[in-house]
């Protein structure tokens, strides 16, 4: 089975997702940060507390104290470490001048600028990259690796960048320039998420899959 086939299976399931939600392209920024290791529906508690402070601003987060920022995020767990990581990604965003200025770095440059932040891993650049700049970043998570390795697609244990090379090296050659990369890869990281959560689960709901006659692992 092709990963371009996965995709449209899923949509077809699926419908749009229409993905990331938020208001503005630093609100993406700030939920890619604050989503490590949590639910997405604390991440909008603590989103909410930063638009209701009037937070919701690279200047505003790095002037703060850390225990009004950490009060801040409260919701979405590890506030004290996450406060930290976001003040470090707010100062180099502010130092760096912010998207306008961001946007005219080539994307390879910009993940190594991002993942030289102190907090910013491979999966949070990537987010960031594809979700705020719009750039054609396949994203890698634990809902990508269990899919696609039980579809026989992946070992599922390698390293993040061979994954997501892999991923991205497949997708490009299976559409040929027919469709734009980064809506492509936006749309399929959102449904395989949905899928995640809501099918292909740590223990599975084969019988509500729509890839189950296709995955080697259901039929198992």
């Amino acid at each position: 089975m092709s990963f371009l086939k996965v995709h449209d299976a899923l949509l077809a399931a699926y419908g749009p997702q229409r993905w990331w939600p938020a208001r503005t392209t630093l609100e993406v920024m700030v939920g890619a940060i604050l989503t490590q290791n949590t639910a997405w529906t604390n991440v909008k508690k603590a989103v909410a507390n930063l638009h209701a402070a009037r937070a919701m601003d690279a200047e505003v987060i790095l002037r703060a104290p850390h225990r009004t920022v950490a009060a801040w995020i409260r919701p979405a767990g590890y506030f004290n470490v996450k406060a930290k990581r976001l003040q470090n990604f707010c100062a180099w965003y502010v130092e760096r001048g912010g998207k306008k200025k961001l946007r005219r770095c080539d994307t390879v440059a910009l993940r190594q600028e991002l993942l030289s932040i102190n907090g910013v891993g491979p999966e949070t650049a990537d987010d960031i990259l594809l979700y705020a700049f719009d750039r054609p970043v396949f994203v890698i998570d634990a809902y990508t690796r269990r899919l696609f390795s039980r579809l026989r697609m992946a070992e599922g244990d390698e390293p993040y960048d061979a994954l997501r090379g892999s991923v991205e090296q497949n997708l490009r050659r299976e559409i040929r320039g027919r469709r734009e990369l980064a809506p492509l890869f936006n749309e399929y990281h959102a449904l395989i998420v949905r899928h995640g959560k809501d099918v292909c689960r740590p223990r599975p709901r084969c019988a509500a899959c729509c890839l189950a006659p296709r995955c080697p692992a259901a039929e198992a």
